[in-house]
């Protein structure tokens, strides 16, 4: 390279380079990614055992703030992207899951908001929330009652639907072809869904509010904090599933936090049945409650055969520790041992799999793994203290996790445990990505 050096002979010896200046840097600057690189590992420590199926292949870092609050995330295998509902950074972060790399935040949430003391994340006023997506349109919940529209080929929020609540608008469901969608406000007293005409497989936008829906007040009483929680769509029934986490007198006389309760027996949840169909529903899209038996579900993804993963957590009914499994059609179910404390739960068809995001799992959270099929607990996988969103890409064999930052980082809301830093290699929280088992004939 004789523009990088030159030689300079002296009698009896051999021509020794001397450096220019710009070469000495560009070797500094050589040696220093080199340093840096080696510093930065990822995938290490309980977060990525050596012994499991699903395996922890890398961690994404996004960009902006630290990894604080998040809510729940979303697949598009079709369009191969990941989307989280970051408040951190008050958008929705949006990864390339062929190349697990970050694209871009969408912004325009509020972000953000802390209790009146300012000593913890008021979830009930930050957005985002809930998301999902068909084709080009993605959907998602703000912390104001509003559901913002997205075109995913613009990057922009081309509209702002208000549910009439004054808190969040939760998790949310669409049906196959994109064409309904229902939405929860969990946080109001009493809550309620909204269904909203979606926009399918349209190049133009025309949601459109159809109808609040709320549950007889015998079943979720008002002035108690009850709440209503994840729904998911159930194609061979062509109804909602939703799951509520508790309803009064299940059982007879339980406890669900009014005083002087006849029984200290904590109350079950539910689940609903809702027909999006106003033509056969005669006044209430309310088809059923189904109550539930020790069990208060956060989560619902639908797996094989109708059978819909309800995620139940202590944090709802104390003393949870079995996740249930009920079907759609005859209400039959069975429970998951040693598995429990399930906000986000996703059935992934490309391996025949639920993952759940178990952050109130007993002992520490975990990333839950069963087997569609048998609806065996296969295995669980340690993650940060507040992982409680997964969902996976089943076309490119993928499950991402997010991961807060460290406690000492963000504060209160972060990681207590040192697993989370050490699956990301950064103080500054990730998406784990995790490569799970390939099962061709489950994928459609």
């Amino acid at each position: 390279m004789p523009t990088s050096f030159t030689s300079t002979a002296i009698a009896g010896q051999r021509a020794r380079p001397t450096f220019t200046a710009a070469a000495w840097l560009a070797a500094l600057l050589v040696c220093t990614a080199v340093s840096a690189a080696a510093q930065v590992t990822h995938c290490t420590g309980p977060g990525a055992p050596t012994t499991t199926q699903t395996k922890c292949s890398t961690a994404i870092a996004i960009p902006g703030n630290p990894i604080r609050s998040f809510d729940i995330s979303w697949v598009n295998p079709d369009r191969a992207e990941y989307y989280l509902a970051d408040r951190s950074n008050a958008g929705i972060d949006i990864i390339d899951t062929r190349h697990n790399m970050f694209k871009k935040t969408i912004g325009g949430f509020v972000g953000i908001k802390l209790n009146g003391a300012g000593t913890a994340v008021d979830n009930n006023h930050s957005g985002p929330d809930g998301v999902v997506s068909h084709g080009k349109w993605l959907y998602a919940g703000d912390g104001d009652s509003t559901l913002k529209v997205i075109d995913l080929e613009s990057g922009t929020i081309v509209d702002s639907l208000s549910t009439g609540g004054t808190t969040r608008v939760d998790e949310m469901a669409l049906t196959t072809d994109g064409k309904m969608l229902l939405v929860a406000n969990n946080a109001e007293d009493p809550p309620f869904a909204t269904l909203f005409t979606a926009n399918g497989d349209d190049d133009s936008n025309s949601v459109t509010l159809v109808t609040k829906i709320t549950v007889d007040p015998s079943l979720i009483p008002t002035g108690f904090g009850l709440s209503i929680e994840q729904p998911a769509w159930d194609e061979s029934t062509e109804r909602f599933i939703v799951s509520v986490p508790t309803i009064a007198d299940n059982p007879t006389g339980c406890n669900y936090g009014q005083p002087n309760p006849p029984s200290p027996e904590p109350c079950s949840g539910a689940i609903l049945v809702i027909d999006p169909d106003p033509m056969t529903n005669h006044g209430s899209p309310v088809e059923k409650v189904v109550p539930l038996i020790h069990c208060g579900p956060n989560g619902a993804s639908v797996g094989p055969h109708d059978n819909v993963m309800v995620g139940c957590t202590p944090g709802n009914q104390p003393g949870d520790n079995e996740t249930t499994i009920i079907n759609a059609k005859t209400f039959r179910y069975v429970d998951v041992g040693n598995l429990t404390g399930s906000d986000e739960v996703w059935y992934d068809a490309g391996s025949g799999r639920y993952y759940t995001g178990s952050n109130r799992m007993i002992g520490g959270a975990v990333l839950g793994v069963v087997d569609g099929e048998t609806n065996f607990l296969l295995e669980t996988i340690p993650q940060s203290s507040a992982s409680h969103s997964v969902a996976a890409d089943r076309r490119h064999h993928k499950v991402f996790v997010p991961e807060v930052a460290p406690n000492s980082v963000v504060g209160i809301g972060g990681d207590v445990t040192t697993v989370g830093q050490q699956i990301c290699g950064t103080m500054s929280g990730c998406i784990a990505v995790y490569a799970v088992p390939h099962t061709p004939e489950a994928e459609e």
